[in-house]
């Protein structure tokens, strides 16, 4: 089958199938399956595709079909200019989660020292340290599984992949000194959300990664607190928060005494990070 022939089929497929994006997702799979560039459906849309590469995508869009999400298809997500390992025992890197990231860079400075509260892929961790001089991370998670995919990719995308270092433990437990920046995407999704939530999302990214609980705040009630003990003095707090949880969050830190608490928007105008600076 010709290039351009397969990716029609495989878009008509997961359009059937009521997929999002299902012309991306279509040029996308065949991307990855045939080592092809986005500029090559349009120049070479007559080449003959191998049968086994056609059967394999054929193989993928099935399970697409079936919401399994691209990321885990192809194993990869980009995400900070970076291209991060992802599977079904992380939460797949999104692009609200950057304004975390930058954020925190614009404190960022050199050897300064990194807390990665409920790390999975390591995505945040590993792009300020790599975006960085000197600077040394602890990321911290439940899933020891989660821990291996971070450790991949800090092996990869680090120059010195040393400077971070994944310890198994909930949220501070085991963590030992202080550190300068602290930053947690934690889960914030309340649970009786979770059942309207996307299927990509609902039946294949790790449950204990998307629930927050009753209200969606419990882990910001756990971390806010503790993080004072684990602060250099004028050390910073950066939070990524879901909707309508901006007031709640910021008055946990200003109660736990935190100053000049800020918020973020993102790029959608929704509040989606919230600092603050703790002097002790």
């Amino acid at each position: 089958m010709k290039y351009q022939e397969l990716y029609e089929v495989t878009k008509q497929k997961l359009e059937s199938a009521g997929v999002e994006d299902a012309g991306l997702d279509a040029r996308l799979l065949l991307e990855y399956v045939c080592g092809t560039k986005r500029g090559d459906l349009f120049a070479h849309g007559d080449r003959e595709v191998a049968n086994s590469d056609s059967e394999r995508l054929i193989q993928l869009a099935e399970r697409r079909m079936k919401r399994v999400p691209l990321q885990h298809l192809t194993g990869t997500q980009g995400f900070m200019g970076l291209l991060f390992t992802v599977d079904e025992n992380v939460l797949i890197p999104r692009q609200d989660t950057e304004i975390l990231v930058e954020e925190a860079m614009k404190q960022l400075h050199d050897g300064m020292r990194i807390l990665d509260l409920c790390t999975g892929s390591g995505c945040i961790l590993v792009s300020l340290l790599h975006y960085s001089n000197g600077c040394t991370g602890v990321g911290t998670d439940l899933s020891g599984a989660a821990l291996k995919v971070a450790a991949e990719n800090a092996a990869r995308l680090l120059t010195d992949a040393g400077a971070a270092r994944f310890l198994e433990c909930d949220l501070f437990d085991g963590v030992d000194g202080k550190f300068d920046i602290i930053v947690s995407n934690p889960p914030y999704i309340p649970t009786g959300e979770i059942p309207s939530l996307m299927p990509e999302v609902r039946d294949h990214e790790p449950r204990m990664a998307l629930d927050g609980r009753e209200d969606g705040l419990y882990f910001y009630r756990k971390i806010i607190p503790q993080a004072t003990g684990f602060l250099e003095r004028g050390g910073m707090l950066f939070l990524e928060i879901g909707m309508g949880q901006a007031c709640a969050v910021r008055s946990l830190m200003e109660g736990a005494g935190f100053l000049e608490v800020e918020v973020v928007r993102d790029y959608a105008g929704l509040d989606r990070v919230v600092y603050g600076t703790y002097c002790g």
